[in-house]
């Protein structure tokens, strides 16, 4: 990663602050990874997922946390503000409402992102809070260990889900590996699907395949006889390399949760199938937030229901489906 330049008082500041509550942050790339002030401040171990990254054309600071963290509530538990991602604040420029975009660029981005506004405004989901869950009453405990495989079944990486008891519940977290060939590292790994070579030779057979948000969901899928797959570290990590895989398909089914993040995510991998599988659908639970709330619930897998405005959207997006090359 080249150095920010020294001028930026953003990076500073920010830098100087998650360095004080957090510790030392890691070059990787283009990003300068910390601890995530949010959801990683429990003192238990998690692979970094807050990325800095200076903007000299901006003179702006930006971060990202990679689970989706708000950045305002990121800012706030190190005592910052979002002003404090710039190195002074951007004027106003008067002249910028009197320029005309280009209609069919912002027709077509209209188009694709108030979908999912609409369908949300139509679920009528709240706002996500974070939940009280007081103070941990015991130490993180391994859940499962979810292994990610390459096509001929070599092993590229895993993610562990943990638990922690609180006062008032209990907090979920994530942490990855990489397999090198000889030793775990704890860092990210290739995007790779889960259950990769069922899902390819569910391609090959023309079986319908169904993506979920997490691995639970996956497992569960599979019990009910299905073919599912999903990508690592939940929603909103899906990527065009994920949906690669899954050229020439027949039919997907991508399996909403039933809440903001959920549908984003939907939408996301909907949006990189077209044009690579036959058909597209994006269903939800009759009952629950997922699939596994659907079949602990007693409903069959014909009882999932269509998720407003998306579904009908990617279902009619059909046209020439590619041919995967391995």
């Amino acid at each position: 990663m080249e150095p920010p330049p020294p001028q930026g008082r953003s990076w500073q500041v920010i830098n100087a602050a998650l360095t004080a509550a957090m510790g030392p942050g890691k070059d990787r790339n283009r990003w300068t990874l910390y601890l995530c002030p949010v959801h990683e401040a429990d003192g238990q171990h998690h692979t970094p997922s807050l990325g800095v990254r200076y903007d000299p054309a901006q003179g702006k600071t930006i971060v990202r946390c990679f689970a989706h963290c708000d950045d305002k509530e990121v800012l706030s538990k190190v005592n910052l503000q979002v002003r404090d991602m710039w190195d002074r604040l951007p004027e106003r420029n008067p002249n910028r409402s009197q320029r005309q975009p280009d209609p069919r660029v912002q027709q077509n981005q209209s188009a694709r992102m108030s979908l999912v506004d609409k369908a949300i405004e139509y679920a009528q989901f709240p706002i996500p809070e974070k939940p009280n869950l007081g103070e941990p009453t015991g130490p993180a405990e391994n859940v499962c260990t979810y292994v990610y495989r390459w096509p001929e079944g070599v092993i590229a990486g895993a993610v562990t889900r943990m638990r922690t008891p609180h006062e008032y519940g209990e907090a979920k977290s994530f942490w990855q590996a990489r397999w090198s060939g000889t030793e775990w590292e704890h860092t990210g790994f290739a995007p790779v699907p889960f259950r990769l070579p069922e899902v390819l030779d569910a391609v090959d057979r023309g079986r319908e395949i169904y993506i979920c948000e997490g691995e639970k969901d996956v497992q569960r899928a599979y019990q009910a006889g299905l073919v599912a797959t999903c990508n690592a570290m939940g929603a909103g990590s899906w990527t065009p390399e994920h949906a690669h895989y899954l050229t020439g398909a027949g039919r997907v089914v991508v399996i909403a949760d039933r809440d903001r993040p959920g549908y984003r995510h939907a939408a996301k991998v909907a949006e990189t199938l077209h044009g690579r599988v036959g058909e597209v659908r994006v269903l939800q639970a009759a009952a629950g937030k997922d699939l596994s709330d659907h079949l602990d619930a007693g409903h069959e897998i014909e009882d999932l229901q269509r998720v407003p405005y998306l579904d009908r959207h990617y279902q009619q997006q059909r046209g020439r489906t590619e041919t995967r090359s391995r």
